[in-house]
């Protein structure tokens, strides 16, 4: 990567490090370009060189912070879990543990995980690693089991687990979160056990 690269990666980390701050400190609404751009130490047009608008941003960062945990999910996974459903409640704990420890990452996510467990097109960096999509396609074709439409599946656990699980960590309904988790967890679990043929 050359230094002009370098530079432009450089600029474009801290308007995305500078808005996640101003977003989760500040509100969505309460927040300007020009605070971005200020914060940030950059030009107003360097911000349109890479976003629309604060609402362009704030979603390439839901996808990119969504993304992200995931990633540090599958990462942590353990080798000596093994099969699908198993990796997936793993995965699944982490996420929500992760985000029962920082709700300022929970309340700016909001109920949207599923932007970060499956491809999204506001991510257009390459990447040397496959990431959590791929990775989940890969344990569907190594289980012992075949899926019928893993995409529904993956969507499915996940929309549940986001909006269940924003509620049960913030609102305490229908429970606290470690109260709730077994009657997710044995949910999670039908809707594998509804996509095996």
């Amino acid at each position: 990567m050359g230094k002009v690269d370098e530079n432009k990666k450089k600029k474009k980390e801290a308007l995305f490090n500078t808005a996640y701050e101003l977003f989760t400190t500040k509100g969505i609404n309460a927040t300007a370009i020009s605070d971005i751009v200020e914060k940030a130490g950059v030009a107003k047009g360097t911000f349109y060189l890479y976003f629309k608008d604060k609402y362009d941003i704030k979603n390439k960062l839901t996808a990119f912070k969504t993304h992200e945990l995931f990633e540090k999910a599958a990462k942590a996974r353990k080798a000596d879990i093994s099969g699908l459903e198993e990796q997936l409640i793993f995965i699944i704990d982490y996420i929500i543990d992760a985000l029962a420890s920082n709700k300022a990452l929970l309340n700016f996510i909001s109920k949207n995980l599923v932007m970060g467990a499956l491809r999204s097109a506001l991510l257009t960096e390459e990447r040397t690693e496959p990431d959590f999509y791929e990775e989940f396609l890969n344990l569907v074709n190594e289980d012992s089991y075949k899926y019928e439409c893993p995409d529904v599946m993956l969507f499915t656990i996940v929309e549940l687990t986001g909006s269940t699980a924003y509620n049960s960590i913030l609102y305490n309904e229908p429970l606290p979160i470690e109260e709730y988790k077994p009657y997710l967890y044995r949910t999670v679990r039908l809707i594998i056990a509804s996509h095996r043929q």
